[in-house]
């Protein structure tokens, strides 16, 4: 760069995406490089030196100017095109925020405030923005709070009926790693793929990543792997898995097949089914097609899925032949009546009769996160402690656009009657809404509807342009803090690399400043400033080690060093070994103490939507199901340029465009019937909204299926298309998975693509709002 004289300076730090050297000159980064200890370094880092300089950066606290004038309320112009901002400084804005606070608690009750912050924003332990405004929150009488993850809130909350909740958690956090699979296992069917992408990216980061390494030294001694999903690349080449191209959305069909073709041919494990499960008779019954239903047979599920009966019957047979680890990827449960292929891959396993043995039974998460399967670490890692929430008002994350839009209309959730709260003020932290919702122009018409919304954002997203108040925060590389995830090999210090962005804050000091205006300063703080926490976390968890045995330095010669080996790391070789043993001594935590392929709770709820056990229900989203206006099934998948939504203006994330725009992939017939060719321009569109993407034709997707990764930065600069810029949630559905769980359902959608013929319109999603300064106009 030009007036570059000074040094390079190598920072190491983390991401969500692993560890990497942050290079700095002059106060700026130039440049980034691996970290020389990670064996599969991801290219995700590539995209940090832009997204840390960018023009989006947010640079001040700046306050919409319609709220300034008009005060809080509802206005449906919130997040409009023509919305401008005025900068104000920092004492004026934290003024404005506590003042609000303490307004909607006192008229309307602390469960009128929804913390929101649900997001990826930071890898460190202690300025984890979540736990920072939970703290926050809690210090101030509480707040409305959502429950489970967009990710898998349909495994955490059926799979605690099947197996109980310890076992749900050590299916997330406990799974038997690569190498127990290596050794133990003959053949690992996953449902959804296991796509190399999604394993560079672990919450907190990663020191090394070792899924990939660990994937691929499996194949080389044996395992044989079975990818059933509608994307050829869901599972890597060198993997040599065996395709099995099914329809989107019905893998339950095929379950309950495989199923049918164990039983029928006998090949069932009976003995385990009788000893180790309740409800194996009532299943049993439906699979077979009792009560004058229909068998769930190969032929019937081929009609379905389209995936050959003959294929399903030679799938199953070669399951019950050897060790099989059945594994149900978070991508499948995200969609309608997700739980269903959960329970019945739980189902399946326990037919197989593997379940607790080392290399089989049932998995849910290899191929969805990086640290699935790397080990796991009993101890808890530091982390900032939140307090108690005196609140008891909650919502099923992914239902926030029904929360703001239906406040007081009631809503079933896991068994509970519950009613949505009357929010005033949202605070967001550290998350983009839209990114990670469904509808997001039902979303704007959400945000629209509360008092305030306050937002603190390091970047102007989609969100930020939506907020009433927006605080600039530091970026991971503009404060110090440490770094691991569940499981991790090491524990990082992540230092300081350049200086704060403009007036950015770190978050801990914005709410230090907004605790201090309502009293609560001492009990936010606890009397520390921010490198007090850290050592202090530190030392805790190097406490909670034990000292003698695990041999761990104290806070200095840790921060000096650059990070200390994690203690008492477990690698996992099975899953339910003890239960599989003897069940009466070790029950799981279900109220039968067995695997619960009937639940009495679940059937007891009434749920038509999930009954009591594992059921086929035809989901709106798969081929044929729908209208022939949308006669295409979209699949809305994790990207491989970034994460979620993070750094899209990054260079590597840029490399990825076509015309600028999302790609979305379409099978060369599907493009032939519609005219399209390579590079075109293309609009997406149902009854909920449009997009524009750029073509990419690729016969790795099935026919019938298109693949639209989610992440662009929502741009609903034009008037002809909800988003401009190919985010796929203009179009995806914002409803439940079920009543039982409420998860999202953002993975599927109905669609059509035709060739967009009009005047393309600019991508404006990188181009901040108008600021200006305070009495300007």
């Amino acid at each position: 760069m030009a007036g570059d004289t000074g040094p390079v300076a190598a920072y190491p730090t983390s991401a969500h995406w692993g560890a990497f050297d942050v290079l700095v000159r002059d106060g700026r980064v130039v440049g980034v490089r691996p970290d020389p200890d990670d064996p599969a370094p991801s290219p995700v880092i590539g995209n940090v030196p832009d997204a840390q300089h960018h023009a989006t950066r947010v640079d001040r606290p700046a306050v919409r100017r319609r709220w300034l004038e008009r005060g809080p309320g509802p206005d449906p112009r919130r997040g409009g095109a023509d919305d401008e901002y005025v900068a104000v400084d920092w004492d004026t804005a934290l003024d404005l925020v506590a003042g609000e606070v303490d307004r909607v608690r006192r008229e309307h009750g602390n469960a009128a405030v929804f913390g929101g912050s649900y997001g990826w924003a930071s890898a460190g332990r202690f300025h984890h923005a979540q736990s920072q405004l939970h703290r926050f929150l809690n210090t101030v009488g509480g707040y409305t709070r959502s429950v489970n993850t967009y990710s898998h809130a349909a495994v955490e909350v059926l799979l605690p009926h099947v197996v109980g909740a310890a076992g749900t958690h050590d299916l997330l956090h406990r799974p038997p790693t690569w190498e127990a699979i290596a050794e133990h296992t003959d053949l690992l069917v996953s449902f959804g793929g296991l796509r190399t992408s999604n394993t560079w990216v672990s919450s907190g980061g990663r020191a090394a990543h070792t899924a990939e390494p660990g994937m691929r030294e499996a194949a080389r001694r044996g395992v044989e792997f079975v990818s059933v999903s509608p994307l050829r690349d869901d599972t890597a080449a060198e993997l040599g898995a065996r395709w099995v191209s099914a329809a989107p959305g019905t893998d339950a069909a095929i379950l309950l097949a495989l199923i049918h073709v164990l039983v029928v041919e006998d090949l069932a494990d009976t003995a385990f089914l009788e000893r180790c499960t309740v409800g194996w008779p009532r299943l049993r019954d439906y699979v077979l097609g009792g009560s004058g239903g229909v068998p769930r047979s190969p032929e019937w599920a081929a009609e379905i899925s389209g995936v050959a009966a003959g294929e399903l019957r030679d799938l199953a047979r070669r399951m019950a032949r050897g060790r099989t680890l059945v594994n149900v990827g978070w991508s499948v449960q995200r969609a309608r009546y997700g739980e269903q292929p959960l329970w019945a891959g739980v189902a399946l396993a326990a037919c197989l009769g593997q379940i607790g043995l080392p290399g089989g039974g049932f998995a849910t998460g290899y191929g969805s996160m990086g640290n699935y399967g790397g080990g796991s670490t009993p101890i808890a890692l530091p982390r900032l402690p939140q307090g108690r929430n005196p609140v008891d008002s909650l919502i099923p994350v992914a239902r926030v656009a029904d929360m703001l839009l239906c406040p007081g209309e009631p809503f079933d959730f896991d068994g509970r009657r519950l009613r949505y709260p009357d929010v005033r003020l949202v605070y967001w932290a550290g998350g983009n809404p839209f990114h990670h919702h469904q509808d997001l122009a039902r979303l704007r018409r959400a945000f629209a509807r509360p008092d305030t919304v306050v937002v603190n954002e390091t970047h102007w997203t989609a969100t930020a342009r939506h907020a009433d108040v927006v605080l600039p925060v530091t970026t991971t590389l503009e404060r110090d803090d440490i770094a691991a995830s569940r499981g991790d090999l090491r524990l990082r210090v992540m230092r300081r690399a350049v200086p704060p962005h403009g007036a950015a804050r770190d978050e801990y000091d914005i709410f230090t400043g907004l605790a201090e205006r309502l009293g609560a300063a001492e009990e936010f703080t606890g009397g520390r400033t921010a490198g007090e926490w850290l050592r202090h976390l530190y030392e805790e968890w190097r406490d909670r080690q034990g000292r003698a045995d695990a041999g761990l330095p104290d806070f200095a010669a840790f921060w000096a060093d650059g990070g200390v080996d994690v203690p008492h790391r477990v690698a996992d070789t099975a899953l339910f070994g003890e239960f599989r043993a003897d069940p009466e001594a070790h029950p799981l935590g279900t109220p039968s103490g067995r695997i619960e392929l009937y639940s009495e709770t679940v059937a007891g709820f009434g749920y038509s939507d999930c009954p009591g056990h594992p059921v086929w229900l035809g989901t709106p989203e798969r081929p044929g199901s729908a209208a022939r206006r949308w006669p295409l099934t979209l699949v809305a998948n994790q990207p491989s340029e970034r994460l979620h939504s993070q750094q899209d203006m990054g260079a590597h994330s840029r490399a990825g465009k076509v015309a600028d725009r999302a790609p979305v992939r379409l099978h060369p017939v599907d493009a032939a019937a519609r005219g399209i060719a390579g590079g075109d321009v293309v609009r997406l569109f149902n009854d909920r909204g449009s997009c524009l993407a750029g073509a990419v034709l690729d016969d790795g997707v099935r026919p019938g299926v298109v693949q639209l990764s989610t992440g662009a930065w929502f741009d609903p600069s034009s008037s002809e298309v909800t988003c401009a810029h190919g985010n796929p949630n203009a179009v995806t559905a914002d409803v439940g998975t079920s009543r039982l769980s409420q998860g999202c359902t953002g993975q599927l959608a109905s669609v059509e693509v035709e060739r967009f013929t009009g005047a393309v319109p600019p991508v404006r999603a990188f181009v901040p709002p108008r600021v200006v300064e305070r009495g300007e106009r």
